[in-house]
């Protein structure tokens, strides 16, 4: 493995923890950059069914729902299989110990 594929392994790492960390019930990892895009109906319908605050609490479901999508995907394409990731992790353990 060169050392361009390992910097790229080993951020998809730190990003791939970062959303595990986030996604922990008790998780308090969270930073706010740019507020999402929502349309605007499923919002005006979601607040007047459930009230605002339901509204924000469902927003926030669909978020976490495709950002676990989204990190499942990007686990398969980097590592592929828990061996694959095993073995990285292994890896930035000896390259830490050097």
């Amino acid at each position: 493995m060169d050392e361009e594929e390992y910097r790229s392994k080993y951020v998809n790492l730190r990003i791939l923890k970062s959303i595990q960390e986030y996604l922990k019930p008790e998780g308090d990892s969270s930073a706010a950059l740019y507020p999402i895009e929502v349309p605007k109906d499923f919002l005006y319908q979601a607040a007047r069914l459930q009230g605002a605050e339901n509204a924000d609490r469902l927003i926030h479901e669909v978020f976490e729902l495709g950002l676990t999508l989204w990190s499942e995907k990007l686990y398969q394409e980097v590592f592929g299989s828990e061996e694959n990731l095993e073995a990285f992790i292994e890896l930035v353990k000896e390259r830490g110990r050097e």
